[in-house]
C-alpha cells in the first residue's frame, strides 16, 4: 500500500522543499534521486554492518531488502551504517573495554545522522550484543516512526554428534588450562563452532535483546527467530520497510510504544527466558530515552514474579534455531499472555495490540524448549535482582541452570580482570572462595567490562560450581555458574566492593535477593576513611569521554539526562 504525505509535516522537508533548498536538491540528484523520490518522506535505513564477526556480516543484506520495503510502500530509504564492538572478537582483552561504550555511540551516531540529514522514519537493523539495544535507544530518542530488525541467530555448529556454540569454545579453552581438553581437540572444535552469519546461538544477550524488540513492540512478530543465513529472513525486513511507512502515516512513534507496561513485558521475557543479566543495563537505559523510570529494582521486580520457562542455553539445553522451529518468540509471549504475566493492550509497530498480533500464536505441545505455565522450570525468573551491604545500590546474578542459589564463602580479590584470569589459568583459587573482581565498572574500567574468559575457565577447570563471582563489572550472556555482576556502587566511586579484604566473607543469597560482607558498618567506615580513588589508564579520548558522563550501573550506565530532560523532541522539528 502507498501512502499519501504532506513533507510540510516532516523533518525531510527542511532538506527538499522551497527554493533555498535547490543546493541540497542538487546532491540527491547526484545520486541518482527523481523528483518523485525527493518529494517522498526520507526514511533512514541504519545498520551495524562491519567485517569484524557473524552477527553483523549478513545486515547489508537484509538492508536491501528493508529499503524496497520502503520503496514499495512510498519512501525514499537512505541507507547509513555505524559502529558495532563486536563482543566475541573484544572478550578477554582491553577491547572488552569498548564494548558498552559502543551501546550510547551507536544510539548517539544514528542520531546525529538522522538530525543531520532530518530524515523523517527510521528502520534499524542491528546482530551483536550492544547494536540491539543502541538502535533501539536511538529509535526511541529521536521519536520519530521506527521499526527494528534483529539480524538473526548463528546456525549450530556440530562437533561429536553435538550442537555447540561459541560458549563451548570459550569452557574448552578452561578445560585446555586444567588438561582435560588436548590442543587438537580445541582446534577441531574451534574450526566448527561457528558454521553461519549471525549472533551468538543461545539466550546470551543477542537474543535475548532480541526477544526484547518483540516484546517491547518495536520489531514485527516473529521477526526475532529467523536465522541469519535464512533468505525468508529478507521477507522480514521488506515488511519491516513497509511497516515503517505505515507507522509514519498513522504517525504512530516509539514512545507510543516504548510504554511502562511494554517495558515489563520485555523484562517478563527476559526472565521467562533465562536471558542474559545484560538485559537489567539496557532496558533501564531504553527507558531513560522515553522518560520513564525503570531501573535496576524495576526489572528485578518483574523478575521475581516471572516463572522461567524456556530450556534456553547457557543455563538450558536449546538454541535459538529450536526456538524458532517450534513458532519463534510469538510461542513464549503467547504461553505468557495466556498466563496472565503480559500486557496484552500494548500497541506495537503492526499498528495493533501485542494481544491481536498473537491472536493466531498457537503454543505447540509437542516439544519441551518452552514449558506451560503449569510446569516451569522455576517458579521464579532465571534472573534475580540482589541487594545488600556490598551492593547497596543492586547487582544481579542468572540463576537459570543453577542448583543451588546459596554461597557463602571467602572473598579473594583482584583489582582488574587480568589479574583474575591469571590467577585462574594458574588455579590460584580456591573451591569455596568467591572471586571479586573490582574497578570493572562503568566509570572504573572505564568500560564495564564483560568477564566470559575468566567465567568460561572456571567452568571449563570444573569448578563452575565450587566458586562464585562478584564483579562491579559485567557477565556475558554465555556466562553461567554463580556470577554476580553489576554491583553498585562500583568500586571508583568508593562503593563497599573497593573496601573488600581477602578473607572477608561474603553472602549470596538469590533466593531471598541478597548481597552481603559480614563486616560492621564501623569497620566499613574505617576502610572508607582509608580508601583513595584509583587512576585508570584512559585519560583521554572515548573511553576518557564515557567516564566522565556515564551514570551508575542500576539506572542502566547512561550517558545524558534522557527525554525527560529535553525541551523539544526531533521528530517535531
Amino acid at each position: 500500500m502507498t501512502h499519501r504525505f504532506d513533507k510540510s509535516k516532516l523533518p525531510s522537508r527542511h532538506t527538499t522543499v522551497g527554493p533555498e533548498r535547490a543546493p541540497h536538491r542538487s546532491f540527491l540528484y547526484a545520486m541518482g534521486l527523481t523528483e518523485k523520490e525527493i518529494a517522498q518522506p526520507f526514511v533512514g535505513v541504519a545498520t551495524c554492518w562491519n567485517e569484524a564477526a557473524p552477527c553483523n556480516i549478513a545486515l547489508s543484506r537484509q538492508a536491501q531488502a528493508a529499503k524496497l520495503g520502503v520503496k514499495a510502500a512510498g519512501g525514499t530509504p537512505r541507507e547509513f551504517t555505524t559502529i558495532t564492538v563486536t563482543d566475541g572478537i573484544a572478550m578477554g582483552h582491553q577491547g572488552m573495554k569498548s564494548s558498552l561504550v559502543s551501546r550510547d555511540v551507536i544510539a548517539d551516531s544514528i542520531e546525529l545522522t538522522m538530525r543531520g540529514h532530518c530524515y523523517d522514519a527510521l528502520v534499524g537493523l542491528a546482530g551483536c550484543d550492544k547494536s540491539l539495544p543502541g538502535m533501539m535507544m536511538a529509535m526511541v530518542r529521536l521519536n520519530v516512526p521506527s521499526v527494528f530488525l534483529y539480524g538473526g541467530t548463528i546456525l549450530p555448529g556440530r562437533f561429536r554428534g553435538k550442537d555447540v556454540t561459541v560458549q563451548d569454545v570459550y569452557e574448552a579453552v578452561g578445560g585446555y588450562q586444567a588438561g582435560q581438553v588436548s590442543a587438537d581437540e580445541l582446534h577441531a572444535l574451534e574450526c566448527v563452532a561457528c558454521p553461519s552469519a549471525g549472533s551468538c546461538g543461545g539466550q546470551f544477550t543477542a537474543n535475548t535483546m532480541a526477544c526484547v524488540s518483540e516484546a517491547l513492540g518495536l520489531a514485527l512478530p516473529g521477526s526475532a527467530g529467523t536465522p541469519a543465513p535464512y533468505e525468508s529472513r529478507d521477507s522480514f525486513a521488506q515488511a519491516s520497510g513497509k511497516a515503517v511507512m505505515n507507522l509514519l502515516a498513522r504517525d504512530l512513534r516509539p514512545r507510543d510504544i516504548v510504554t511502562r507496561k511494554a517495558l515489563e513485558n520485555a523484562a517478563t521475557v527476559v526472565a521467562a527466558s533465562g536471558g542474559s543479566t545484560n538485559a537489567a543495563l539496557h532496558l533501564p537505559a531504553i527507558a531513560h530515552e522515553a522518560g520513564i523510570d525503570f531501573d535496576l529494582h524495576a526489572v528485578a521486580e518483574i523478575f521475581k514474579r516471572t516463572p522461567y520457562i524456556a530450556d534456553l542455553k547457557p543455563g538450558g539445553r536449546y538454541l535459538a534455531k529450536d526456538l524458532f522451529e517450534i513458532g519463534g518468540v510469538p510461542v513464549l509471549l503467547k504461553v505468557l499472555l495466556d498466563g496472565g504475566y503480559l500486557h496484552g493492550d500494548c500497541i506495537t509497530v503492526t499498528g495493533r495490540t501485542l494481544s491481536e498480533n498473537l491472536a493466531d500464536a498457537v503454543f505447540p505441545t509437542d516439544q519441551d524448549i518452552v514449558r506451560p505455565i503449569s510446569d516451569p522450570i522455576t517458579p521464579t525468573g532465571g534472573v534475580i535482582g540482589l541487594r545488600g551491604t556490598l551492593a547497596p545500590e543492586g547487582a544481579i546474578v542468572k540463576v537459570a541452570g543453577l542448583a543451588n542459589r546459596k554461597f557463602r564463602g571467602p572473598a579473594r580479590c583482584f583489582d582488574s580482570e587480568e589479574a583474575a584470569f591469571d590467577a585462574v589459568q594458574k588455579r590460584g583459587y580456591k573451591p569455596g572462595e568467591v572471586i571479586v573482581i573490582r574497578y570493572e565498572g562503568p566509570k572504573g574500567g572505564p568500560g564495564m567490562r564483560e568477564m566470559l574468559a575468566t567465567t568460561a575457565a572456571v567452568y571449563g577447570q570444573g569448578m563452575g560450581d565450587k566458586v562464585a563471582l562478584v564483579t562491579d563489572g559485567r557477565f556475558s550472556g554465555a556466562t553461567r555458574g554463580f556470577c554476580i555482576g553489576h554491583v553498585d556502587p562500583e568500586a571508583a566511586v568508593g562503593g563497599p566492593i573497593a573496601l573488600l579484604k581477602d578473607g572477608d566473607i561474603i553472602a549470596i543469597d538469590a533466593e531471598v535477593g541478597t548481597l552481603d560482607v559480614e563486616l560492621s558498618a564501623e569497620e566499613l567506615e574505617v576502610r572508607r576513611k582509608k580508601w583513595r580513588p584509583r587512576h585508570h589508564n584512559f585519560q583521554s579520548g572515548a573511553l576518557w569521554k564515557f567516564a566522565q558522563t556515564v551514570g551508575p550501573a542500576s539506572k542502566g550506565a547512561v550517558t545524558h539526562p534522557g527525554s525527560a530532560a529535553e525541551t523539544h523532541c526531533y521528530a517535531d522539528i
